[in-house]
Formats: C-alpha cells, sequence, structure tokens
C-alpha cells in the first residue's frame, strides 16, 4: 500500500481532515454538553433532565450513533495529524523538529490545564492529548500495516482492561445479592456481610445518583465561581491523573490507526470509492445493532446500576464499529462535492478547533455556572443550545479566516511553540486562499 507521504509535504491544507475534525468538534460538544448543563446525566438519563419523551429519545439518539464516537474520530484525527506535522517539518530541513514538537504539546498540557482549571470544564481531553502525542510520535515512520496493528492491539487492551472491571463488579453485585439474600435485616447482618453490600452499594453510586446528591451538586455549581471551582478541581485531577492512565491505550490506539488511515490515503481520499462505503456499511451494520441492544437493555432494566455493568463489555465494539461508519460516510461527503458552503464552513471549524473547542467551555462557563442554569434545563432543551452554538461557529469560523491567517488560541499556540510571532491577519483580501476542491484546502 503506497503511502501519500512518500510524496513528500505540501504547504496546502487538507480538506478532509479539517472537516472531519469540524464534525468531530461538534459531535463532542453534543456529547459533552450533558455535563456541562446536568448532574450526573452524561450516562444515566434518569438522573437527571429527564428520561421520559423528548428526554428519552435524546439520549437515545446519542446513545446509539455518537457515544464514544466523537472521541475516537477526534483521535484519530490527531494521530494524522502527527504524521502531517512531522512530516512537513522534517521536510522543511529544520533540525530542531523534536524540541518543537515537544514544545507544541507541552503546551497543549497547559491548555487544557487553563481548559479544567480556569475555564471549569472537567472533562476536558487537551491534557490528554498532549501527554499521549509524546509517546505516539516515535510509531509515526512505522507503515501502514504495522501502525494499523498495533493500534489496534492498544484498543484490545483497552477492551480487555474494561472486561476485567465488568467481571469485578459483578463478582461484587453477587455478593451484595447474596448478603441481602442471606440477611435481609441491615440491623442483623454480620461484617462481612455489610461488607459485601457496602461494597456494591458504593460502585452502584457511580451509575445512580440520590436526589440529594443530585441537589448537592447542582448547589456546588450555582453557587459562584468559587465554590465550583474547588467542586470541579477536584473532577479534573481526577480526570487528568486516574483518566488518563484508565484511557491511555483507547486514545493511543485511536491515534495510531489515525496514523494508518492517513498514510494509506483512506483519510485523503486516495482510495477506492467502494472501500468509503464498505467501512460505512459494515460500520454502522455492526454499530446499530450493538449500541440498539444495550439501549433496549438499560431502558428495560431501568437504567439500573447492574444494568450498566453488564452492557459495558460490548460498548468498544459498538462505539468502534459506529466511528467506523461515520468516517466512511463522512469521507463520501467530502468526495460527493455537494454542499460546498456546509464544507467550506465545517473545514473552517476544524482549523479552528482548538479555539472553538475553548469556547465550547468558556461559554457553558459563563451560561451553566455564572449565570447558574446548571440542572435547570430538560435534556432535550440542552440541544437548542449545542445548535446555536454549531450554526454560530459555521458562520463566524470562516468570517474569522476571511481575515486572519489562524484562530486566536491557534495563533497563540504557533507562537508558543516556534518562539517567533507568527503574522496573524491576512495581508489583503487578494491574499486569502481559494476555495478547497473535495481534495485539498489552500
Amino acid at each position: 500500500m503506497t503511502s501519500i507521504v512518500e510524496t513528500g509535504p505540501t504547504a496546502d491544507r487538507i480538506e478532509t481532515l479539517d472537516v472531519l475534525r469540524g464534525v468531530a468538534l461538534f459531535g463532542i460538544l453534543l456529547m459533552n454538553v450533558t455535563g456541562m448543563g446536568l448532574p450526573d446525566a452524561y450516562a444515566n438519563p434518569a438522573n437527571a433532565g429527564g428520561a421520559e419523551g423528548a428526554n428519552l429519545w435524546a439520549w437515545i439518539v446519542t446513545e446509539v450513533g455518537f457515544e464514544g464516537t466523537q472521541r475516537a474520530l477526534f483521535s484519530m484525527l490527531f494521530g494524522a495529524s502527527v504524521v502531517l506535522f512531522m512530516t512537513r517539518l522534517e521536510g522543511s530541513g529544520r533540525r530542531d523538529a523534536g524540541d518543537i514538537y515537544v514544545r507544541r504539546n507541552l503546551w497543549l498540557v497547559a491548555f487544557g490545564m487553563v481548559n479544567a482549571f480556569i475555564l471549569l470544564w472537567s472533562g476536558d481531553i487537551l491534557y490528554m492529548y498532549g501527554i499521549i502525542a509524546l509517546v505516539v510520535v516515535p510509531f509515526r515512520t512505522l507503515g501502514t500495516r504495522a501502525l494499523l496493528a498495533i493500534g489496534v492491539a492498544g484498543l484490545l487492551l483497552g477492551a480487555a482492561w474494561t472486561g476485567k472491571e465488568t467481571w469485578q463488579n459483578l463478582e461484587t453485585y453477587a455478593a451484595y445479592e447474596q448478603a441481602v439474600a442471606e440477611q435481609p435485616d441491615p440491623e442483623e447482618r454480620t461484617a462481612a456481610q455489610e461488607e459485601a453490600v457496602a461494597g456494591w452499594e458504593g460502585l452502584a453510586g457511580d451509575y445512580v445518583s440520590t436526589p440529594g446528591e443530585v441537589a448537592e451538586t447542582i448547589a456546588h455549581h450555582t453557587s459562584g465561581y468559587g465554590e465550583a471551582f474547588l467542586s470541579l478541581a477536584h473532577e479534573s485531577s481526577g480526570w487528568h491523573g486516574w483518566g488518563t492512565y484508565r484511557y491511555f491505550f483507547d486514545v493511543f490506539g485511536m491515534m495510531l490507526i489515525g496514523m494508518a488511515l492517513f498514510k494509506g490515503g483512506v483519510l485523503t481520499l486516495a482510495r477506492p470509492v467502494w472501500l468509503y462505503w464498505a467501512m460505512m456499511i459494515v460500520g454502522y451494520a455492526i454499530g446499530l445493532t450493538v449500541n440498539i441492544a444495550e439501549v433496549r437493555w438499560l431502558i428495560d432494566h431501568q437504567f439500573s446500576a447492574v444494568a450498566f455493568v453488564q452492557v459495558a463489555p460490548s460498548y468498544d465494539l459498538g462505539r468502534l464499529a459506529m466511528t467506523l461508519g461515520h468516517v466512511g460516510a463522512l469521507l463520501l461527503f467530502v468526495r460527493s462535492g455537494i454542499l460546498g458552503w456546509l464544507r467550506r464552513s465545517l473545514a473552517a471549524v476544524g482549523q479552528m478547533a482548538v479555539t472553538n473547542y475553548l469556547a465550547h467551555s468558556l461559554i457553558a462557563l459563563i451560561v451553566f455556572i455564572l449565570f447558574a442554569q446548571f440542572g435547570q434545563w430538560e435534556r432535550h432543551q440542552l440541544y437548542y443550545y449545542v445548535l446555536a452554538i454549531w450554526v454560530a461557529q459555521l458562520i463566524l469560523s470562516p468570517l474569522w479566516l476571511r481575515h486572519f491567517r489562524f484562530g486566536p488560541v491557534e495563533w497563540l499556540w504557533r507562537w508558543l511553540t516556534y518562539l517567533k510571532r507568527p503574522p496573524m491577519r491576512r495581508a489583503s483580501a487578494a491574499s486569502a486562499d481559494p476555495a478547497p476542491t473535495p481534495g485539498k484546502q489552500g
């Protein structure tokens, strides 16, 4: 399989990567908004925001179609960008390419810390990407098949970790059931039985929240910036710390798969059209089957904690298949050349991905914390908010790039990376980049 990188780097942006990145950015907001605006409702709609009617259908659509897929797509694109960045940098003859790359990703870590501890988004992903990017870069010179094999192996390790957790959690639940069956009266239980009950109840709290816990979370988020900081800083520290270990193989594996798809020409539309149709059809056939079965199980068991544990082993299969389907469908969309205005706007959103991502956190901080709207909206209402941000960024991103070369954060990031201030404004309207073709964006 011929690598597109063998022809040497170009100065052009690759439109497919920018479009996919723009879509992934919007998809991440679609999923993150429940964490930004509701207490403990990301996975379990019964905790807050409503689990009937429009609210239930909002959860079903996002759970079946998008859960985990946008993070996977974003990770793939990050891996592709590692190959592209280093190929162009090394092709320019710079001897400090390694220093530049490390500096670039350490600043990404810093942006992640700002996102988590200043903008108060406890689900920040930039920190984790910046750390794992330092691990994946030595793999960039491997061939497509080797990258794909190692990436899949990483995902399998992550799935094995999930399987081990599921087995342990089900054992904990079995011990709980046995203790309750042996002694229904809490006052008469032995120390071992009490320990078994407490073990499961502590674990179940990760999935099902009491009304008191929900009210406490809302109070922490709506009592001013200081109170919200104290509450969310603890969550962010845990996510940046343990979360990086727990989901290392997930992100690592998808980054390497992204490298493989880029070097193999899949992400640049260099492969036959039948491949993209196959990705879409096979991916959706598997993904929809698995995800609908999971959703059906959770609804039938009334979103119980044990039901969430029971569906965990099939989670990775469903989301990875759906990601494959999404990539195939999106690449067919770009290849078709239809809706050029939308394609160009999405590419502009993707070109300003870090700026737009941090803007999501800033807007959420203002609306849900400073204006105390956290926990006040129903689940389906949050998606009107998401739609408004999508429309705004689809309009503002291309307008900004008509006059400026970079997004504001991308400009700062580039300055900090190269230690030289880049020009921000375009010299004139005539110097603006030409309209992109389905293969390239100028």
